[in-house]
């Protein structure tokens, strides 16, 4: 139990950059692939019938669909320009969660629809802006170049 608590100030950094690297690759290329890409090579079909929340039109409103979850989230990925990349992944996750599913429920039957998921999104990606990409970013190697 010991080794569990008693960890040095060191050994948490390193843990804490390496848990930050794993949210970040992991929420960032779960979004592009699982939800951009599919967008993407799609786009000519689900176009002209994907939601229209904001009043932008369909076509609009999928290509900044497609811009977040795919340019944002490879971004996020890699660490480069992560908070301004979440700033655009968070504001799609929550037109998703409070507008789109606005009347759905919080969770749902398998292959029903819910805010469970644009919501784990969402408060994943809150997570990361508010404590930055980590030392194991692109960000992080810009930082170091500029301080020098």
């Amino acid at each position: 139990m010991k080794l569990v608590f008693q960890i040095s100030e060191k050994k948490q950094q390193l843990l804490t950059d390496l848990g930050l690297l794993i949210g970040r690759v992991g929420f960032g290329l779960f979004m592009a692939f699982g939800h951009g890409l599919g967008k993407l090579q799609n786009y000519s079909a689900y176009s002209s019938k994907f939601p229209d929340p904001l009043g932008l039109g369909s076509e609009l409103s999928m290509g900044l669909a497609i811009f977040a979850e795919l340019v944002c989230g490879i971004l996020l990925a890699v660490g480069a320009f992560s908070r301004l990349a979440l700033t655009q992944l968070l504001a799609t996750m929550a037109v998703a969660a409070f507008i789109v599913h606005s009347s759905d429920p919080l969770f749902a039957a398998p292959g029903q629809a819910s805010k469970e998921f644009a919501l784990v999104y969402f408060f994943g990606f809150i997570t990361l802006f508010l404590t930055g990409p980590g030392r194991f970013s692109i960000d992080n190697l810009i930082i170091k170049k500029w301080a020098k």
